[in-house]
């Protein structure tokens, strides 16, 4: 760690930022990393890496740079890995180019780095430093990060509702509650996201894809799993669902082998939760864990939207306000228990709000208490 670092070193890591912001939709589940390699104040090298199996972004800076990379310095937003995957350790080639000098972001806490880029860069004499904008690298990969740090995703809740509070007409009729940019953006979240998770009653209700709609963006071929909370099996074979591509998962409490059947037929898979309820939102995030779900865009009702706020499960939370009231029979934004004193409130801190179109999306970081 260093705290020596000047403005130029600024201007150098924010360029590694925006690169590394180009694989926002398509790394998953691997970091967005971007790379930028200095010699003699110039730039002779940038790159970023864009999808799991690809080049890191080390390779591509380097790669550019050329000759010119001897010598010089790097500057990446997470710290060079120094293993074997499906591609080759950066650090290693970061020490084969002749570079001097890496400057890098924040540690990987990935068991397979951990330190040991570092490391290894420093045993060859490079110069080593980190901590430069750190947070800003943090915030480019949240789930990445706390998958590694905690063993769960990080989890973003995503909520439409009406000035007073409501999500829906008492008859359940929701579409089209905001306006056209509102659910535009909805769309680059899901796109972002490694899972988008719902409820087998939204699905059912709106007959939900929960898919990435919005053609204009980039996933390099990758889409988001979806994922369906379905503990007795209601979602039909027959559901828009499962007639769109790419793949859903079915959680379920259910040992009904009739409906597992036929919904395997329709290109669901379906998977039983031994032990741990599908209700069980804690063991069901910690599953998409270990299948390396990095981030999690709930969408989804009043019911199971409660139930992640009640459970402290929620990292981020979404409120898209329409300028509108539906009155006071509507349903609500959550269900949560009737509270009897103030104190044992909810607690949120906005960290963003912004005007979408005719909307207002709020962007609420929950505040953890002691004990409830």
């Amino acid at each position: 760690m260093s705290s020596a670092f000047d403005a130029v070193d600024h201007v150098h890591m924010a360029e590694a930022l925006r690169l590394a912001r180009e694989g926002l939709y398509t790394t998953d589940p691997n970091p967005r990393v971007g790379c930028v390699i200095v010699r003699d104040g110039v730039v002779v090298g940038r790159g970023y890496h864009r999808k799991a199996g690809e080049g890191h972004a080390e390779p591509h800076a380097l790669g550019q740079a050329g000759e010119q990379a001897r010598g010089a310095t790097a500057y990446v937003t997470l710290e060079p890995c120094a293993h074997h995957g499906r591609t080759g350790p950066c650090a290693e080639a970061l020490i084969a180019a002749g570079l001097t000098r890496v400057v890098y972001a924040i540690d990987d806490p990935n068991p397979a780095v951990a330190g040991q880029g570092a490391e290894r860069l420093r045993s060859a004499g490079i110069r080593v430093e980190s901590g430069l904008l750190s947070a800003a690298s943090e915030a480019l990969n949240p789930g990445f990060l706390k998958r590694h740090r905690t063993g769960l995703p990080y989890v973003r809740v995503k909520v439409a509702s009406s000035l007073d509070g409501r999500t829906a007409l008492a008859n359940g009729r929701s579409q089209w509650l905001t306006g056209d940019a509102a659910r535009a953006d909805v769309q680059r979240w899901r796109a972002r996201s490694s899972v988008v998770l719902s409820g087998a009653a939204t699905v059912d209700r709106d007959d939900a894809r929960l898919t990435v709609r919005d053609t204009s963006i980039d996933l390099a071929g990758r889409r988001p799993l979806r994922v369906v909370l379905d503990p007795h099996l209601t979602v039909k074979p027959s559901a828009r669902l499962l007639a769109e591509a790419g793949g859903v998962l079915l959680m379920t409490d259910s040992d009904d082998a009739a409906k597992t059947a036929a919904l395997t037929a329709a290109g669901a898979e379906v998977v039983r939760m031994p032990g741990q309820s599908a209700r069980n939102l804690d063991g069901v995030l910690r599953y998409l864990a270990s299948r390396d779900a990095n981030e999690v865009f709930v969408e989804a009702g009043a019911r199971l939207a409660g139930s992640f706020i009640e459970a402290a499960l929620v990292d981020e939370f979404l409120l898209y306000m329409a300028p509108h009231m539906l009155g006071h029979d509507g349903a609500p934004l959550a269900m949560l228990p009737m509270l009897d004193e103030l104190g044992d409130r909810w607690d949120f801190r906005f960290s963003d709000v912004m005007r979408v179109g005719d909307d207002l999306r709020m962007t609420l970081i929950p505040v953890m208490k002691e004990s409830r």
